[in-house]
């Protein structure tokens, strides 16, 4: 199955569109976003309105954040 991968995903346009994806095509999510706590609360949203959420703290600004969070997206 495909993962969709939403960006900012913790708060404002982010957050919705996970929560959109989630309760729609109940799909396996991966969301990032810097700040952890808040993606945790969106991702417990997603789970709650069907969708399969993993979420990872990263920094897109930040080349070895990124090469880890595409390894463990596929993993």
């Amino acid at each position: 199955m495909p993962i969709v991968l939403v960006t900012g995903a913790s708060r404002g346009i982010g957050a919705a569109i996970a929560r959109r994806f989630a309760r729609v095509t109940r799909a396996d999510l991966a969301l990032i976003s810097r700040n952890a706590s808040r993606l945790k609360a969106v991702a417990d949203d997603c789970r709650q309105d069907g969708g399969s959420p993993r979420f990872f703290q990263c920094d897109l600004t930040i080349e070895r954040d990124v090469a880890a969070l595409a390894e463990n997206v596929i993993a």
